[in-house]
C-alpha cells in the first residue's frame, strides 16, 4: 500500500510511504503513530498518522508560504471521513467527474479506489483531519433502506470512487467537539484504541444523521461571516483563563455584536456566553480531576478571579461542587 505527495512544479517529493497491510488490518492492541514535519520555501508544518485495525487517521496542519499545486498517487482502496477545519483545497483526478473543492468548516465522506491527480491548497493557513476507513468496517454502520446510502453503497461494491453526496455539509458544533477530543487525546495503549475508536464511531453517526435528515447549510450567514464566528469560537477555545464581552469579542474577528449573537446560534444552537461557560467547566473538570491544581488556582485558569463565583457556576452546572469532584 502506497501514498505519494509531491510538488509538481519543483519535483520535490514531501511525503511518500509504504505502508504494510496493518495500515488497516492490525492485531495490537496499541495504535501506532506517526508524524511527517514539513519544512521547507514551500512552508512549515506535519501530517501526523494514528491508526489501528481498520482506520487511519490522518491530521494536517500547515502554514503554506504561497499556494501550492501538488500531485498525489495512492493504491488502495479507502472510505475516507474528510474534514477541512481551515484553508481550501481543490483536487482534479480522472476518477471523479469534476473537481472537488473543500473549504473551510467543510465535511463529506468520500469513497476512492487507487486515487491519482492533482491537488491545489489555496490559502495561508492549511489545517484538516482525514480519517480513512477499511470498507468492510464502514459498512457495518452505513443505515439501509435510503435512496443516498443506496447509491453510495453500490459505488462502493462497484470499486467506483464517490463523493457519499453531492454538497459538502458544514462541520457542526458536535462534531468540532469530537474533533477536539480527538486531536487532544492523549491516552496510552489499549486505551487510546478505545478512545480513538470510539470517538471515530460517533464522529461517523453524526456525518450519517447531518446527511440523512438535512440539507447542506442554507442559513442567512455569508461565507465570510460563517469564517469569522469560527474564528471567534477557536479564540474562546484557545482563552479560557480570560472574559471578553461580545462587543470584544465581535471586534477580535472584525464583525459586530448582532451577527455574532445571531450567527453562532444558528450555527452551533446555542449562545457565545453558554458555549464559553461550557467549555470553561468542562476544563475546570480535568483539571480538578488530574488533581495538579488547587481549587483556587483552577477557578483562575478558567477566568474566574473569585472562587465563590466559580464554585456557584460549577455546581449548578453538575449539580455538585467542585471540591466533592475532585475526591
Amino acid at each position: 500500500m502506497t501514498l505519494r505527495l509531491y510538488d509538481i512544479k519543483h519535483q520535490h517529493t514531501l511525503v511518500e510511504k509504504e505502508y504494510p497491510t496493518s495500515f488497516f488490518d492490525t492485531q495490537e492492541e496499541a495504535v501506532k503513530e506517526h508524524i511527517t514535519h514539513l519544512d521547507s520555501f514551500m512552508g512549515r508544518g506535519y501530517y501526523k498518522e494514528m491508526y489501528f485495525d481498520g482506520v487511519h487517521i490522518g491530521i494536517g496542519n500547515v502554514r503554506l508560504a504561497q499556494k501550492v499545486v501538488l500531485g498525489f498517487e495512492s493504491d488502495f482502496e479507502t472510505i475516507e471521513m474528510h474534514f477541512t477545519l481551515k484553508g481550501k483545497s481543490t483536487a482534479r483526478t480522472s476518477q471523479f467527474d469534476q473537481q472537488i473543492s473543500f473549504g473551510a468548516h467543510s465535511h463529506n465522506i468520500l469513497y476512492t479506489n487507487g486515487l491519482g491527480g492533482q491537488m491545489q491548497w489555496e490559502s495561508e493557513d492549511f489545517y484538516l483531519c482525514e480519517i480513512n476507513l477499511r470498507p468492510e468496517f464502514f459498512k457495518r454502520f452505513l443505515p439501509k433502506d435510503h435512496q443516498l446510502f443506496d447509491r453510495f453503497r453500490q459505488a462502493v461494491e462497484k470499486g467506483k470512487s464517490s463523493l457519499l453526496h453531492p454538497e459538502h455539509y458544514v462541520i457542526n458544533h458536535q462534531m468540532y467537539q469530537i474533533l477536539d477530543q480527538i486531536l487532544q487525546c492523549d491516552k496510552k495503549g489499549v486505551f487510546k484504541r478505545l478512545f480513538l475508536e470510539a470517538k471515530v464511531i460517533e464522529l461517523l453517526l453524526l456525518q450519517l444523521e447531518q446527511f440523512y435528515g438535512e440539507s447542506p447549510y442554507q442559513g442567512s450567514l455569508k461565507k465570510q461571516d460563517i469564517d469569522k464566528i469560527y474564528a471567534v469560537r477557536d479564540f474562546m477555545l484557545q482563552n479560557l483563563d480570560c472574559t471578553y464581552s461580545l462587543v470584544d469579542l465581535a471586534h477580535q474577528v472584525g464583525t459586530n455584536e448582532f451577527i455574532l449573537k445571531k450567527g453562532f446560534k444558528e450555527l452551533f444552537g446555542t449562545t457565545v456566553i453558554s458555549f464559553w461557560t461550557h467549555e470553561k467547566m468542562e476544563r475546570a473538570k480535568e483539571l480538578l480531576a488530574a488533581k495538579e491544581l488547587n481549587i483556587s488556582e483552577i477557578s483562575d485558569s478558567i477566568g474566574f478571579k473569585n472562587q465563590r463565583h466559580f464554585s456557584t457556576a460549577f455546581k449548578k452546572k453538575y449539580g455538585i461542587s467542585p471540591s466533592s469532584w475532585a475526591r
